[in-house]
Order: C-alpha cells, then sequence, then structure tokens
C-alpha cells in the first residue's frame, strides 16, 4: 500500500476526528437539520423545539456551522444545500439513519484494543433495541438506494425469472433488480424482525405482487424454492470463512444448473493492506462480530471453487467504499 507522509498535525488531526464524527452524530440525533428545514431559526427557537439547553444548542450549532453543515447568519441558522438533501429526514436522499447506525458504533469502536487483545467482540448485544435496528436496516436502505439502480443495469439478468436475495434485509436490491427486469420475481430471506421494514419498503415500490419474503437464518435453515440468480449482498463480512462456505454451498443447493451467484462486499487487495476502507471495515467486524471480517477477491473465488462454481470472475463494478461484485455460475 502506498505509504502516507504523516506529521504531529496529521497525527493529532485523525486522533481527534471523532469529534467532529460525533458533532455530526448529535446534530442528525437531535434532529438539528430536521428541524431547521428550508427556514432560518435562532438557536433559542431550535432549543425549544428540540427540548434542549439554550447553551447546549448553541454550542453545537456553531460547530456544525464551523463544519460547514449549517450556514449561520448573524443569531439564525440555515441548512446548506447538502443539508437539505441530506440531513433533513423527509429528503428522499436522508442519510441520517446510517449516521445513527455509525453513533451506535462508538462506545463499542472505543474498546478496540480490547478486541485486538482478546480475539473477541466488544458488542454485547447485536440491536439494543428498535430504533438501533430500524437505523441499520433503514441505513443499509438508503446506501443501497444509491448503488442498486447501478448495479441492476451492469449486471444482466435478462431471461432469468426467479431471484433469491440473500439475507436482503429491507429488499433494495430486490427490488431494483424487478424494476430493471421486468420478468423477474425475487425472494428476500432474512430474519424474521427484518419482514416489517421489507415488506413496507417493497410496497412503497408497488412490487408485492413480484418480491416475496421469506423469514429464516441462513447460517442454520435450510433455503426452500428453486431461483436462477443468487445475490448475496454484505453477508460475507459478518461471518467467517467456514460459514461463508456453507452459505454458498445453500445458495447453490437451491440454483438450477446455469444460475448465476453474485457476491457483493468490500473487497480487500490480496495483500490485506487496502484499500482503505475494507481495511478498517474489517476492524469494525472485530469488534462487533464473532468471526467476521473483510475478505479479497482472491478469497471470495477460492470459496466459490470450492462449492464447485464455474467462470468464476469479479465484474467490472466498483461501488462506493470499494465495494465489488465477484459472480460465478452454477
Amino acid at each position: 500500500m502506498e505509504s502516507k507522509e504523516w506529521n504531529v498535525g496529521k497525527l493529532l488531526e485523525t486522533s481527534g476526528s471523532y469529534w467532529q464524527a460525533c458533532t455530526l452524530h448529535a446534530g442528525v440525533k437531535l434532529e438539528v437539520f430536521t428541524l431547521i428545514g428550508e427556514d432560518e431559526s435562532s438557536a433559542s427557537e431550535i432549543a425549544e423545539r428540540s427540548d434542549c439547553d439554550v447553551r447546549g444548542i448553541t454550542m453545537l450549532l456553531n460547530a456544525l456551522s464551523a463544519m460547514g453543515l449549517i450556514i449561520k447568519k448573524q443569531d439564525k441558522y440555515a441548512n446548506t444545500d447538502a443539508g437539505k438533501s441530506l440531513l433533513v429526514k423527509e429528503s428522499p436522499r436522508y442519510i441520517g439513519y446510517m449516521i445513527m447506525h455509525h453513533h451506535h458504533l462508538v462506545e463499542t469502536w472505543s474498546r478496540l484494543d480490547k478486541a485486538v487483545m482478546t480475539g473477541s467482540p466488544q458488542r454485547m448485544r447485536a440491536y439494543r433495541d428498535e430504533q438501533e435496528l430500524e437505523s441499520f436496516l433503514m441505513g443499509m436502505f438508503n446506501l443501497a438506494m444509491g448503488i442498486a439502480p447501478q448495479v441492476a443495469r451492469e449486471i444482466d439478468l435478462k431471461g432469468r425469472n426467479q431471484l433469491l436475495d440473500l439475507g436482503g434485509g429491507p429488499g433494495t436490491y430486490a427490488i431494483h433488480f424487478c424494476m430493471t427486469n421486468p420478468e423477474l420475481k425475487a425472494t428476500v430471506f432474512d430474519l424474521s424482525a427484518t419482514r416489517p421494514f421489507a415488506e413496507k419498503t417493497i410496497a412503497q415500490f408497488g412490487l408485492s405482487d413480484r418480491i416475496g419474503f421469506v423469514s429464516g437464518n441462513y447460517l442454520e435453515d435450510e433455503i426452500e424454492g428453486t431461483y436462477d440468480v443468487a445475490w448475496l449482498s454484505h453477508i460475507f463480512h459478518g461471518e467467517g470463512p467456514d460459514a461463508c462456505q456453507m452459505i454458498v454451498e445453500k445458495a447453490v443447493s437451491a440454483m438450477v444448473k446455469g444460475g448465476l451467484v453474485l457476491a457483493h462486499d468490500f473487497i480487500l487487495n490480496d495483500t490485506f493492506d487496502g484499500p482503505l476502507f475494507p481495511a478498517l471495515f474489517s476492524l469494525n467486524m472485530l469488534v462487533n462480530t464473532e468471526n467476521g471480517r473483510a475478505y479479497s477477491e482472491d478469497q471470495i473465488k477460492e470459496i466459490f471453487e470450492k462449492t464447485g462454481l464455474k467462470n468464476i470472475r469479479r465484474l467490472p463494478f466498483k461501488g462506493p467504499n470499494e465495494s465489488g461484485i465477484i459472480m460465478g455460475v452454477v
């Protein structure tokens, strides 16, 4: 990996960069951007709407202004264009759910040293409450909404009839694959807690007649039905190599001859020291899961080969944060 020139300033900037992250998290959690909306408001007005201390909200607003996320005009505050588009809840491009998911991970990440020492996760419970689960699932939806249309255009599913979206969460990819391929039907296979979010999202796109939901745990349950496409997006990184192998074997067992298996994930280079996001994401899996990690392209291809898949190759697609797609044929 190409070396970076470090100095005191860069080291201290990196060390304290969580201050800005926590400031953003607080602004989203307190819905400051949503409360301002299209208007200009004073700190006291925002404090009253958010049930916050005036001194505290003033300091937060000033810091968000210093970060360039809010515009300060004398004693009034207004949203930037980016704030209106990305941080106001009513916006279709809202990414606050993913920001809140990051917020919920801060406490766990603060124990990274212990995870490194012990090799064990530091997250006590997967989701402490429904709000955390909603942040995760809707955060995944927000991110996938920016990627899925491109993926659906780039992957040729012409002539395919049944798609399995394994661990598909709210069904974002299944939705866009079906929108791009009118003859395609899909099944989202995920935990039962995910069902309400998925069915609501699928219904919003008017696809309830073409996309179904099956409750199950892909580590424990067999996959019912027969499919000619299996889409495995961001599920490898939560598991160890043996579990990944088993997941692919289960998917293949539900496929017709000539079916496509597609794995989408953050992919490391084959020396495991880059790109930066997959390397950091591997640490995120260390502190949050028993065996999860980011995988290299060669590792994913090897898993596919051991399952008997043919014509294995990496597709040209490159998503945000170095996500890529490996494809094999049954």
